[in-house]
């Protein structure tokens, strides 16, 4: 048995890894089902929509709860503590049914209501861990937990980015006028009915963000408890910086300066801080899959680097790889932004539409351009993880995963070219468009994660050694 998976400290690790975990998938289900709903036409498929949705959220909770049960040596108690952490964590995105007919007003059924949605979460949360009991067995090793928090994370990150991109997708990153507050209510309790068309899907970008920065807040302090490497506990503090950083971003890429007022003419918008906002958020989604990383089990239990005459060509490959991607997302933001002059008219830019439509044509361009030189670059990386480590698994994977990933960017790198060359005003996108737009925004931020995993594993378990004194790699390094 993994006798340190049954530390108290363990168990914290498996009870917020767990706990936030379940809130992310509970939030993913919630927001598809809330963006599909209002795209279908018929109150029988909103029924079933509905229902479909409720029971894949009682299901998470279960579920949550059947890991711990099943993984965990204090099972029914970690079960509890987890459904208790998803509780008050879904309190974020539930107190908008609280609130009142006027801004910041609480209506008097949360009295009952918010104990009672944290108890059905915790009453799941044991019903679950009740099923797992019974398949859990002392001899089998327990995952281990020390890094869940920060695989959930970098999890919701990704998650927020593709809720950013829809956001863009269907340009309406100015469809509430005011930050931090919504239409003057304070953000959180905000009325449920009043979220639908663009304001959805901003103020769902919002309280997505409010999760990350929650759970990255809770994983600083984890990790500077439990990290004994002063350069993670440091990594894990700049992560919460840059998370506040890309908070604030946002926030001023619609109000443009500190104002709490909800009247446009009080707001400048600025076009410049949105592409900031974009490239910034995949940079702090690549921070936190470093910190998911270095504070994984697989980090810590692997062995010393290995002697390979050409880890130090991969270590230059995999930097220039991370570099040129992230020349690529201010090309693709770049893009987004300013190409077809027509849709940047809202933005208040209209005056020189000309000039507007050249700098997109531009960097669309060079976007393609770029994108070439960083395929041919990726495919290098991967067929050299892939095929000269073959028996260092993290690595050979990796390298196979990228190819992978790179195959299927450049499709839908095509795609999006094919369904965004009409853009305008009188030609909104639909679903699928913005679907192909922001899966093509998302898995560039998974090249990006991608190339920095390869960046830190090929130092961890690979080293540069003259060809004469290098050894074989061995066999299940």
């Amino acid at each position: 048995m993994n006798h340190a998976s049954a530390t108290p400290s363990a168990d914290r690790g498996a009870v917020l890894a767990i706990g936030f975990g379940t809130t992310v998938a509970m939030w993913g289900i919630a927001y598809f089902s809330r963006l599909f709903e209002q795209s279908v036409n018929s109150r029988a498929g909103v029924l079933v929509l509905l229902f479909t949705a409720a029971i894949l959220l009682i299901a998470c909770h279960v579920a949550g709860g059947y890991l711990a049960g099943r993984c965990t040596a204090r099972g029914l108690r970690t079960a509890a503590a987890a459904g208790l952490v998803t509780g008050l964590v879904n309190l974020l995105a539930v107190a908008g049914a609280f609130g009142g007919e006027r801004p910041n007003e609480i209506r008097p059924i949360a009295i009952a209501f918010i104990p009672g949605s944290v108890l059905a979460a915790v009453a799941l949360g044991v019903l679950g861990g009740l099923l797992g009991r019974r398949h859990y067995r002392p001899d089998r090793p327990t995952p281990p937990w020390a890094g869940g928090l920060a695989a959930v994370t970098a999890v919701a990150t990704f998650l927020l980015l593709g809720v950013g991109g829809f956001v863009t997708g269907y340009d309406e990153g100015l469809a509430v006028v005011d930050w931090p507050n919504t239409e003057t209510y304070n953000m959180f309790l905000y009325p449920l009915e009043r979220m639908t068309g663009g304001v959805f899907l901003e103020h769902a970008h919002r309280l997505f963000g409010s999760l990350v920065g929650l759970a990255t807040l809770v994983l600083a302090l984890q990790t500077q408890f439990t990290e004994r490497r002063g350069g993670v506990r440091a990594l894990a503090w700049l992560a919460l910086l840059v998370v506040i950083a890309q908070g604030i971003l946002g926030g001023l890429r619609v109000t443009g300066h500190f104002t709490l007022s909800a009247q446009p003419e009080d707001t400048t918008p600025s076009v410049l801080l949105a592409i900031v906002h974009g490239v910034f958020g995949q940079c702090v989604f690549g921070v936190l899959v470093a910190l998911a990383v270095l504070r994984s089990h697989a980090w810590a239990a692997a062995g010393p680097p290995i002697a390979a005459p050409g880890a130090g060509t991969d270590r230059a490959f995999n930097r220039a790889l991370v570099l040129l991607l992230l020349v690529q997302l201010v090309l693709g933001a770049l893009v987004r932004h300013f190409s077809w002059a027509l849709q940047v008219l809202p933005y208040g830019l209209a005056a020189r539409p000309e000039q507007l439509q050249a700098v997109g044509q531009w960097a669309l361009t060079l976007h393609i351009t770029i994108a070439v030189l960083a395929s041919l670059v990726a495919v290098a990386v991967g067929v050299r993880a892939w095929g000269l480590y073959q028996n260092v698994t993290v690595l050979a994977r990796l390298g196979s995963g990228l190819l992978g990933l790179v195959g299927l960017q450049i499709g839908l790198g095509i795609a999006a070219l094919a369904v965004t060359g009409d853009d305008s005003p009188a030609n909104k996108p639909g679903l699928l468009d913005v679907a192909i737009t922001t899966g093509h925004q998302v898995v560039g931020a998974a090249l990006l994660a991608w190339a920095v995993m390869l960046l830190l594993w090929s130092h961890r378990r690979v080293a540069p050694a003259p060809p004469a004194a290098a050894a074989t790699v061995p066999a299940h390094a």
